[in-house]
């Protein structure tokens, strides 16, 4: 077998001072017939005969041949292509790119191809990937050979090195063609498509990331929410403040942080992996070839990501609460491990769930809206503002303000629902029997506005906490290379 693979190579020599010249020896091709390849595809991203190529060709190019929209590749071949800067390529500016791309695959061709005969094996593949420091397994090497090896002989030519990689912008380095190749794959694996687990875990982190980040920087404005969330009698800011000042000083106002952190790290990693789950969920199952599932869809992921995410992390949310109200109760503050037994003990395992259907009736409405508003937002900045250009911290941080603000809002009521059956011990001769009456009980003794306690400081730390959230996740999804 290994005799016929390597008959099937065209031996070239050893790594040194390239030029196209050696290009065209490796693909067995005269310098008439490149040119009449390369006008041929350029000819096929102008469709409409115009002469030139702008964002929306380019973009409807790749999506023809497959290439995920999502990940911005239109916009950075325009960007390496448009050497003047006009926002057109010339058939002069697709004709560099293409001679320097050329160039450049040809010696990572060579640097994989240790034996130089040729041709790239599977085994060189691995070997350059682990160099790299890019862990890959049995099965995943097979399907990446398999991807890149058209005529499925178990080697990878040039010829096929090139076609699979000419279109990619980015720099041929196995750092940047790895990940490229798990963002084509995820397309051509169809209904079987999965987010490959080296960028699960990637989402994981930069939502996790995020959201340790924003919690951390917004803690003292979630303990004065909830301490005047669970306060069924008129209460003002300044004497909640006060209050918590006296109960613990500065460290007062970050009580319940630590687990906050525990808590919203995976909370925030679970959705935000959810949500990118799903939209590629929602996208096969509708047969669509490109990757823009619309408002609705986006409505849905999050709605569902937010419950799920919700519903994992819930039981430290509960403990969170109780252990930022405890003062309410005793004064005292306990310990988290004691105060966890003491609700497993006094109350049963039951109690940690106790809030959860009016959690997730918030949830749904509030991820749903708050992740839908905040990409549609975004695309509508790079279509009327930025003229397709991505958008930067500012525009990512406004963004994130406005989704945040309006899903906050719309769900408020649910969360002092939520919050005050979470405060109260379920062995308390005053404890609510239910959702139903908590609502009944908050109507009747402090009115509409009773639903709205601490919507301010809620607000103050939405804003900020929506904001930080996501241009940290957006950095993170950039140094990743999740972008």
């Amino acid at each position: 077998m290994a005799a016929e693979q390597e008959a099937e190579c065209n031996p070239v020599k050893k790594p040194g001072p390239v030029s196209m010249d050696h290009v065209l020896l490796a693909l067995r091709e005269t310098k008439e017939e490149r040119e009449v390849r390369i006008r041929s595809l350029f000819s096929f991203f102008d469709s409409e005969g115009k002469g030139s190529l702008d964002y929306a060709q380019i973009e409807a190019g790749l999506s023809a041949l497959r290439i995920p929209a999502e990940y911005k590749y239109a916009r950075d071949l325009l960007k390496v292509c448009d050497s003047n800067r006009d926002g057109r390529v010339e058939y002069h500016e697709f004709r560099r790119y293409m001679d320097d791309k050329e160039l450049e695959l040809y010696r990572i061709f060579q640097a994989i191809d240790v034996e130089h005969n040729g041709c790239i094996l599977p085994e060189e593949l691995w070997d350059a990937l682990v160099r790299a420091g890019i862990e890959i397994d049995d099965e995943e090497l097979a399907r990446f050979v398999e991807h890149v090896d058209k005529d499925n002989n178990g080697i990878i030519t040039f010829e096929e090195w090139r076609d699979f990689l000419l279109l990619c912008p980015h720099e041929a380095t196995i750092e940047n063609i790895y990940p490229y190749w798990e963002r084509v794959c995820l397309v051509d694996i169809g209904e079987q498509a999965v987010i490959p687990h080296s960028n699960a875990s990637k989402y994981l982190i930069a939502g996790g990331v995020a959201g340790a980040t924003s919690r951390t920087a917004t803690a003292p404005l979630d303990r004065l929410k909830v301490v005047m969330q669970v306060q069924t009698k008129k209460t003002k800011i300044i004497p909640a403040i006060k209050d918590i000042w006296k109960d613990g000083r500065f460290l007062g106002f970050f009580r319940g942080n630590g687990l906050n952190v525990m808590k919203v790290a995976p909370e925030s990693a679970i959705r935000f992996y959810m949500y990118e789950m799903l939209k590629t969920a929602i996208v096969n199952a509708r047969g669509e070839e490109k990757n823009d599932i619309g408002a609705s869809g986006r409505l849905i992921a999050g709605g569902f990501a937010g419950a799920i995410a919700q519903t994992a992390i819930y039981p430290m949310d509960l403990v969170k609460t109780r252990l930022q109200t405890y003062n309410c109760f005793s004064g005292k503050v306990p310990s988290l491990p004691k105060l966890s037994k003491d609700i497993w003990v006094h109350e049963g395992p039951r109690a940690f769930y106790r809030g959860l259907v009016p959690s997730l009736l918030g949830m749904i409405p509030y991820a749903g809206i708050d992740l839908a508003a905040y990409e549609t937002l975004k695309d509508m900045s790079r279509k009327y503002i930025l003229k397709d250009s991505e958008p930067g911290p500012l525009i990512q941080l406004g963004c994130g303000t406005i989704s945040g603000a309006l899903g906050a809002t719309c769900v408020y009521p649910l969360q002092v629902i939520r919050t005050r059956m979470q405060a109260q011990n379920t062995n308390s001769a005053t404890a609510y029997k239910g959702m139903s009456d908590v609502f009944w009980r908050t109507l009747q003794h402090e009115g509409f506005i009773g639903f709205y306690k601490g919507i301010f400081p809620n607000l103050l730390k939405v804003v900020p906490s929506a904001s930080i959230t996501y241009l940290i996740y957006e950095t993170m999804k950039k140094s990743l290379s999740l972008d």
